[in-house]
This record gives C-alpha cells, structure tokens and sequence, in this order.
C-alpha cells in the first residue's frame, strides 16, 4: 500500500471526529489519506499547514492539538469508469473504443464491442464486474436482434454463464432468458409511460407482450384492468406465465401463445380499449389485426417503429394511417409521438400514440 508522510492534527481520541469536521469545514482536510490513530490519539491528515486563522478557529473550537507530520496510507479509490480501470491495461489508443454504455438487466451487464476490442474481451468484462459488484454475468452482443422471435446471440466474457435472471422494474419482478425471449432495459420508461396512460376499466391487448413488461406494470398500477397478453413465442410465453403468477396480477393478465392475427380473429375481435404494437420491425404488417381487437367505438393504438434518414418519422406515420384506412378505421388524431432511443447509427425506435375511430 503507497504512504506519505503529511502534516497533520494530532488530537485526542475524544476530539477526532470534530477535527476532522473542522478541518473539512476549513477545506484543509486530505480525502485521499487514511486517518490514523493509537490508543490515545487521533491522527488527522491535512492539505497544508494551517494558517494563523485556521490554528485560532481549531483553539476557539476547544481542540487540543498538536501539528506535526506523520506516515499516512493512502485511501484506495474506487475507479468510476470503465476507462479509469483499464488505462495502462488497454493499448492507449484503443481507450477511446470502449463501450459508453452498459445495459443492465437483473444481475447481468451486456456491451457491445467494437472488432478492434474484441481480443480484449475477458479484460473488460473483469473489469465491468469490478465496477459493478451487484453484476454476476458480463455478456457481449454477438449479433443484431434477428428473426420472429427477435433474438440476440451473446457470448458471456465474465462471471456466470447465464442468460436467466431476475429484473426488476417499477416494483415488478420479471423472470428473464435473454437467449429465448426478447427484453430491452431501455424501455423501461415507455413501460411506465404506457401503463399509466390506461384507465380503470379498460380492457387492453399486447400483440407483442413478449415476458411481460407492459402488461403486467399495467396490472400492478391498476385496480380494474384486463389485458390480453399475446406472443409466438412459446419460451416467452412460458416466462410471461411464471411473471404474472410472481407478481400476483392473475385474474387481470391472460397470457395467450399464438400468432397476433389468427388469435385476434379467432378469439379478441373487438375488444379492445387499447392495443400496444411493440414489434418496430413488422408493426405495420399488423395494424389490420390492431384495428380488428379495438371495439367498434374505437380505441389508442400504441405504435412503435424505426425510422433512419431514409424512412422518416413523416413518412412512417403516413403509412400508418394509411394502413388504419385500409383496414377500414379512420385516425382520429395523434395523441403522443417520441424518439424512443437511438438503436443504430442514424436508425431511431419512435412511438405513435393515435386515437383510431
């Protein structure tokens, strides 16, 4: 352990918590110095010598003091970012590729890695693990969000190899594999936002409900709900089943596995006060299915989508309406609309809320 010797107070074992107040009121007291003591005394380090009038406000004060210099250890900092930890470790020109962001889901950190990072993998997940001590598991994203059942590929660089956890989120508790069901931390607050636009009363469906996020917040905020939760996903479903039953929302979501159309049609025409599309890849291609749930009154379509430099936010939000007006509703006006968040370079998820008659 690196020590110094500083100046400092000596003062009676029975003072040292006030000196060290002091001496911090009086900004003169060393933070990167351990304070020492012996059976008698109390050892505390400073900045500088104290002036006249720091020695005549320690007197005023009643302290009993000595200024001399002693041996201090120093204190040991925690470092506060991934690049503080691996300075010295990484070569330095590759410092400036290190993730600025981690996703924390449950007991689990994801990153994603540049290919000029990549031999350094196991290095920076030991050292998120370091940064982080409630992070179990560090993985890396080892392809984009793929297929109909929206998966990713991971590769655990640090900690447990897992996929499984336990997230929780807004007082729910969520049971989640994030190899065999989609789950985005970074929705957490379009979660919330949703759910504490629903009223008492209605009754609302998630085409897309994958293990549950909007649902079931919207049965923890709301006394007289019902939602309809729908995935094609058996493994989310499965999940989406034990979450309902630890959260204690049975009676107010139903899970339902199937394909979002043929359950619409078969089972949940009309229904609908409310139908969440959180699928941004296909949303469009489902909005018939949307309409069809909504009761014949009408009903808000919660509508999430991508949009780049190409396909604009005006551009996805005509085809919208246009597809409300084919499946023979009409857009009574726009609600709400955001960025969401950045999901690649010039690529953003937006959402849509729209009042539909």
């Amino acid at each position: 352990m690196f020590k110094q010797e500083n100046v400092c107070l000596k003062v009676p074992k029975s003072q040292g918590e006030k000196a060290i107040v002091l001496a911090n009121k009086l900004k003169i007291f060393d933070k990167n110095l351990k304070v020492q003591s012996d059976e008698k005394f109390v050892y505390v380090p400073l900045l500088q010598t104290p002036s006249k009038e720091e020695l005549e406000t320690f007197k005023s004060k009643g302290l009993t003091f000595q200024v001399l210099t002693q041996v201090f250890p120093r204190r040991w900092k925690h470092p506060s970012s991934l690049i503080e930890l691996l300075e010295g470790k990484l070569p330095p020109h590759l410092l400036a590729s290190l993730p600025k962001s981690v996703d924390f889901v449950g007991d689990i950190a994801i990153i994603e890695v540049p290919p000029e990072l990549k031999p350094y993998n196991s290095l920076m997940g030991e050292a998120i693990l370091k940064l982080h001590k409630n992070v179990k598991t560090v993985l890396a994203k080892a392809g984009a969000v793929s297929g109909t059942f929206r998966l990713r590929k991971f590769e655990v660089i640090a900690g447990k190899p897992k996929t499984s956890t336990i997230h929780k989120e807004y007082g729910c508790i969520y049971h989640i594999d994030l190899a065999k069901a989609y789950f985005s931390p970074r929705l957490s607050y379009e979660h919330y936002r949703v759910a504490s636009s629903v009223r008492e009363g209605e009754t609302v469906l998630d085409l897309f409900a994958g293990v549950g996020p909007f649902s079931i917040l919207i049965a923890k905020l709301h006394r007289d709900v019902k939602v309809y939760a729908v995935d094609l996903n058996p493994y989310a479903v499965e999940l989406l089943k034990k979450n309902v039953r630890v959260n204690r929302v049975n009676g107010k979501v139903y899970p339902i596995l199937g394909d979002a159309k043929t359950v619409v049609r078969e089972r949940l025409s009309g229904i609908a006060d409310r139908v969440i599309m959180n699928l941004p890849e296909r949303a469009l291609n489902f909005i018939d299915a949307a309409c069809k749930a909504l009761k014949p009154s009408g009903g808000i379509i919660h509508f999430y989508s991508f949009v780049n430099t190409s396909n604009t936010f005006e551009k996805v939000k005509n085809k919208f309406f246009r597809a409300v007006k084919e499946s023979g509703r009409n857009v009574d006006k726009v609600l709400f609309s955001r960025f969401v968040r950045a999901t690649a370079p010039h690529e953003w998820q937006i959402v849509l809320d729209v009042k539909v008659l």
